[in-house]
């Protein structure tokens, strides 16, 4: 058996745990991130679960750069008219100074991330599907420790959306006392642990048209959601070629439209690599002033558009036809986890997953909590099941590859709901572009142009050197963060250098881990 040296960026230990597992018995950069998912969408509880979407964005040696999109669709097919609006539970949080979300039954779109890891197994992973489910499994069976980021998301979020559900209360209490788990608190799932048993042996159609999907659809059937069987068995992965970018010796690719985050981070990276040829070099100033026109832009053009896939070849267009001065004068997941490897042979993989802020919901007997993607206010501009079914629904998702004329090759993404696209600006600016260690442009502090319900913005920022001066010439409002902030993302790169060397960074924003091995 041929081992694969791999580098992996993940969420937290269990996760890259998994990775390690699978290459030690031949998996490689791809087996690698699938596992390694399939677990964080367990662990990271609140965070994200597995009946969420994902975009994975994958570059094999000798071929063009493919994202398989396995976003969340729009259901309701075979649902009566009635059923349209409603079913949905308004929860108030204080996280992050104060949201509002939607919860239940009727928050929850079509789920497609089983599909999306399975399509990657199938096209570029070395070993079965069955023994890439297998660690994550294996963890629901005999528990883990509740993480740093999702103690903290829970503790807005434990007492209010993730306890109406008595499936999901009796989980999150399974330590004996009341109130949201505590950090370190062992947390299992045996029902979980079947259902992954059967996606192991059965394969994913047991959730897409089979038994899995049947205990889904009739919870749903019992309780007025849209998602319906006929919806799982009619979700079909989309391959598409990535939305590619040159900067300066890289070539970038991301997901394409329908997403948002692509097309956005897209003209971010250009308007950056203008600039910077323009001016011999960027600082913060240039950097909040990109990400206020192409954000603006975004908010009212593309956010509340009926047709996501022209809005966002529209942005695309608008800067290849008329420039960055043209663009400027047009506009007079929160949560999610992402995993990304490379192997010694230049294969990359980089995949984001998300289930919204989660609905609440966990399927009776299944241990599977559901999304809530048709509650995200920021996600829903249009307003509550305004799409028809079938239609991929809006996401900031962006897991990007990139290779160097030299030979280097990268997989990058991260989470944050709207923060994805700007952190990832940054980053791969400061890697592309400036030439920084992939830690450095990690660590480095960060600025997101943000908008209020009105559309009036004001900056984030982290502190660091070069700030200052950039803030004090800035016009909009500035809110300061005491030291690397959650709110800015958590990247997670992994590399591999012209000589095969490895090298995977994680971020210290948030809890994440890495590897490269075996050694």
């Amino acid at each position: 058996m041929t081992r694969r040296h791999v580098a992996v960026a993940g969420p937290d230990t269990e996760a890259v745990e998994a990775a390690t597992a699978v290459v030690e018995a031949g998996g490689n950069a791809v087996d690698a991130a699938v596992a390694a998912v399939l677990v964080a969408s367990i662990t990271e509880v609140g965070i994200v679960s597995p009946m969420g979407g994902a975009f994975i964005n994958v570059w094999a040696p000798g071929e063009e750069p493919v994202v398989l999109d396995g976003n969340v669709e729009m259901p309701g097919r075979g649902r009566p008219e009635s059923w349209f609006g409603g079913g949905v539970r308004e929860i108030r949080m204080g996280y992050y100074g104060g949201i509002t979300v939607y919860g239940g039954h009727g928050s929850v779109a079509t789920p497609g991330m089983f599909a999306a890891l399975d399509e990657a197994s199938l096209r570029w992973g070395s070993l079965p599907w069955a023994e890439l489910v297998a660690p994550a499994a294996d963890l629901a069976r005999r528990g883990w420790p509740l993480g740093r980021a999702s103690e903290y998301y829970l503790r807005y979020s434990g007492d209010n959306l993730f306890a109406w559900d008595p499936q999901t209360h009796e989980f999150m209490t399974q330590g004996g006392h009341d109130g949201p788990p505590r950090l370190g608190e062992i947390m299992r799932s045996p029902d979980l642990a079947n259902s992954l048993d059967a996606l192991a042996r059965d394969g994913v159609r047991t959730l897409y048209g089979g038994e899995l999907g049947r205990a889904v659809a009739e919870d749903m059937d019992a309780h007025g959601g849209l998602l319906s069987f006929e919806d799982l068995a009619a979700y079909r992965t989309a391959i598409r070629p990535v939305l590619r970018t040159d900067l300066g010796r890289w070539d970038v690719g991301v997901n394409p439209p329908p997403s948002i985050g692509g097309p956005v981070l897209t003209t971010l990276l250009r308007l950056l690599a203008d600039r910077r040829e323009k001016q011999g070099h960027t600082d913060a100033a240039d950097v909040i002033e990109i990400q206020h026109t192409v954000l603006e832009y975004r908010r009212r053009a593309i956010d509340a558009a009926d047709d996501l896939e022209t809005a966002g070849r529209e942005l695309i267009a608008a800067l290849e036809e008329i420039g960055p001065e043209g663009l400027a004068a047009l506009s007079s997941s929160p949560e999610t986890i992402h995993v990304s490897a490379v192997d010694d042979t230049g294969l990359a993989c980089a995949i984001t997953t998300s289930a919204g802020y989660g609905s609440g919901l966990t399927t009776p007997g299944t241990g599977l909590m559901m999304n809530n993607a048709l509650g995200e206010p920021e996600l829903n501009r249009r307003g509550l099941h305004a799409l028809r079914p079938g239609t991929r629904l809006a996401s900031n998702m962006a897991p990007a590859t990139a290779r160097r004329d030299d030979g280097t090759v990268l997989a990058i993404g991260s989470p944050g709901a709207d923060r994805i696209t700007s952190a990832l600006m940054q980053v791969i600016g400061g890697i592309c572009l400036d030439g920084h260690p992939i830690q450095n442009a990690i660590d480095a502090p960060r600025v997101h142009v943000a908008f209020d319900d009105a559309g009036a913005p004001r900056v984030e920022y982290e502190p660091g050197p070069g700030l200052t001066e950039a803030l004090a010439r800035c016009p909009f409002p500035t809110v300061g963060h005491e030291g690397l902030a959650m709110y800015f993302g958590g990247v997670g790169a992994a590399m591999r250098h012209p000589d095969g060397h490895l090298e995977a960074a994680g971020d210290p924003r948030r809890a994440a881990a890495t590897w490269v091995g075996p050694a």
